[in-house]
């Protein structure tokens, strides 16, 4: 019994198991950036989850839990609400890592004043980070990255049976490994432009003690966001080729995440 009987016998068993699978499915697209944007319709986002349980439903043979209002029951819908924002938090992770690099460029040439309200996170961002999380969108949408990120969602429920799909210390360890791989990707998309604001800076300071009645904020401010300009522009094919890799990244550490035993 799923504890809660309408009478409708095998019509209303089929309804709770759809329910039960978009459990792990509405948790996943709710965390991953794109699905879980605010700006995408929250009908649209329960149309989706439901068209991926159908698929599920009819690819394997999950069941639903007995009692699906029992404790067990709530524990197993627990697991799966844990799996989703996982295998969500994965692809978070590894969109914040241009935002990063953005905000890091952004103070270094000076137009870290320059935020705005994100309608996506309704957090601070500069112009810089809401540039580089589009490119970023739109790579990983280029790739198919979204797609592959949903078959993998599908996959879990081979690797991650209902009912079993509480994680491991090695699995929560994993997740948290990739922070670390965020913070190195940062670095890495902020590096050239970086060093180029770093030559101009040193340029600019020796050029001040040089001459002391030079303004050094009147002259360093514009050539630290001339030479910043200059430098994304330069630097663009090579951010490119980065934000291509980096959403091939994010689906290769969701798949990571289920492999690892």
């Amino acid at each position: 019994m799923i504890a809660v009987d309408f009478g409708f016998g095998a019509v209303e068993a089929e309804l709770w198991r759809l329910m039960f699978i978009m459990t792990r499915i509405g948790a996943a697209l709710l965390a991953a950036p794109i699905f879980g944007s605010a700006s995408v319709p929250v009908q649209l986002r329960v149309a989706i989850t439901g068209a991926v349980a159908i698929v599920v439903t009819a690819w394997t043979d999950v069941a639903a839990p007995q009692a699906l209002l029992s404790l067990q029951g709530l524990l197993a819908i627990a697991g799966e609400v844990l799996i989703g924002l996982c295998m969500g938090f994965v692809i978070q992770l590894t969109f914040a890592a241009p935002t990063i690099a953005a905000e890091v460029i952004s103070g270094t040439m000076g137009m870290s004043m320059a935020t705005a309200v994100d309608p996506n996170s309704s957090a601070g961002s500069t112009a810089l980070g809401q540039y580089f999380s589009i490119l970023l969108t739109l790579a990983f949408l280029a790739v198919d990255a979204h797609l592959h990120f949903i078959a993998l969602i599908v996959r879990s429920y081979e690797i991650f049976p209902p009912g079993q799909a509480w994680l491991s210390v090695a699995h929560f360890e994993q997740v948290v490994s990739f922070g670390g791989d965020m913070l190195a990707t940062a670095v890495l998309l902020a590096l050239p432009v970086t060093l180029i604001l770093l030559l101009v800076n040193i340029v600019t300071g020796v050029i001040s003690r040089s001459a002391p009645s030079l303004n050094l904020f009147a002259l360093g401010l514009p050539a630290g966001v001339f030479a910043g300009l200059i430098a994304l522009v330069i630097s663009a094919p090579l951010l490119n080729d980065q934000l291509l890799g980096l959403a091939g990244q994010a689906i290769a550490d969701v798949d990571r995440l289920l492999v690892l035993q």
